[in-house]
């Protein structure tokens, strides 16, 4: 495996572990045991544990705008906020970890920033400040419209979170063209 393919096995095992432990009781030594590498291995594939857990968050976040892309591609407006609606419930549904890492996220970034660390989420920020971009175009540029859909977005993060299913009210209550997830 090249150095390359053995930094995306990490990135996908550091999701997993860090979606299950968040940042502080994840070791570095578990996500190099679900790879199959050596501490000291990971460490010169990463310069340390906070490029491990940026990767991973960038790299779910990263998976998320395609979701929305792929979803909203050549649609407009309401059929767009609906399409992408539909099919970050089904990334909720179908890959949950991806929803606990982004928890995971929120929890790392607001330790960091009240220890004074502001730099561990200027990645982060530009990472969400990207996806917020993307959204915005996705719905016609309308600032009312991204807002509403990423404040929804985030009430059905915390409610999938805490156990809600996925077919709770919140979900088909703003997004009213969403089904249930098959």
């Amino acid at each position: 495996m090249s150095a390359q393919e053995r930094r995306e096995s990490v990135v996908r095992a550091a999701v997993t572990e860090f979606a299950r432990g968040g940042y502080h009781g994840t070791s570095t030594e578990v996500i190099a045991r679900r790879v199959g590498v050596s501490q000291p291995y990971l460490f010169r594939l990463f310069p340390n544990k906070q490029a491990i857990f940026l990767a991973a968050a960038e790299r779910c976040l990263e998976d998320t705008r395609g979701v929305f892309a792929e979803a909203s591609a050549g649609l407009e407006g309401e059929e767009a906020l609906h399409a992408m609606a539909r099919a970050y419930q089904r990334l909720i549904v179908h890959d949950g970890e991806k929803l606990i890492m982004q928890m995971q996220m929120y929890a790392a970034v607001a330790a960091a920033e009240a220890a004074g660390d502001h730099a561990f989420g200027e990645s982060l920020r530009a990472a969400w400040a990207r996806m917020r971009d993307e959204v915005h175009l996705a719905l016609g540029a309308d600032e009312n419209g991204t807002t509403t859909f990423l404040a929804y977005g985030m009430l059905v993060n915390t409610l999938a979170s805490l156990g809600f299913p996925a077919d709770h009210r919140v979900w088909t209550g703003f997004y009213d063209s969403a089904r249930p997830v098959e």
